[in-house]
């Protein structure tokens, strides 16, 4: 038994998602594939179980009720977050996942089949030179540079009703002010994280 099975339970049951056995044992079973392949491929500094349980996975899963439509890619996906347990979440979904990091997408490979995610899939590649011929309902990124410098970046990857998510620690309005388009700044309460948690949410058409 996980020393930190309890601890998502609980977590995923403060975020109201719902009790569902398969689903907790493949959120285990994904953070017990992170802390293996860890010590080989060095894919977080988080070495603690625990603290991935609420750092990755319940950080990740906070922003599930912000989804948009049938696909998603999540940018610079690194371990394959936020985007594999937001899949484990959202089995209707269609996610790609996109690093440059061919350590990290061979990992991210290796999870979606042990997990067996029919939903998701992998390239190795830099966002800037992805092509894509509709685009995706919902991109998501742990926010790996400036808002300005991201949207450039992913501009080509929206569909006609896009929306980004980008995951930050704490906003900054100089930041923001800096964007050309319009967005909303969503707090986000995340179990067992006192730390201020936030996304910025951009339209397409906006």
């Amino acid at each position: 038994m996980a020393e930190y099975r309890q601890l998502l339970i609980d977590g995923l049951a403060a975020l109201g998602l719902p009790d569902d056995e398969d689903k907790l044992n493949k959120l285990i079973a994904f953070i017990e594939l992170i802390a293996k392949w860890n010590k080989a491929y060095n894919l977080t500094a988080i070495r603690d179980k625990s603290e991935m349980a609420s750092l990755h996975i319940l950080d990740s899963l906070a922003i599930l009720p912000h989804l948009h439509g049938q696909s998603l890619i999540d940018i610079g996906t690194g371990a394959g977050l936020p985007a594999i347990p937001l899949a484990i979440y959202r089995p209707e979904m269609e996610f790609l996942l996109l690093d440059s990091n061919s350590k990290k997408t061979r990992f991210v490979q290796q999870a979606i089949l042990e997990l067996k995610l029919k939903n998701a899939s992998v390239h190795h590649g830099r966002v800037e030179d992805f092509k894509t011929e509709t685009g995706f309902d919902t991109i998501t990124c742990r926010a790996f540079a400036s808002m300005e410098n991201i949207m450039q970046l992913t501009a080509h990857l929206f569909s006609d009703n896009g929306i980004l998510l980008a995951m930050k620690a704490q906003q900054t309005n100089d930041e923001l002010n800096k964007l050309k388009q319009n967005y909303q700044v969503i707090s986000l309460k995340v179990p067992n994280i006192e730390a201020e948690r936030c996304l910025i949410c951009i339209e397409s058409k906006s």
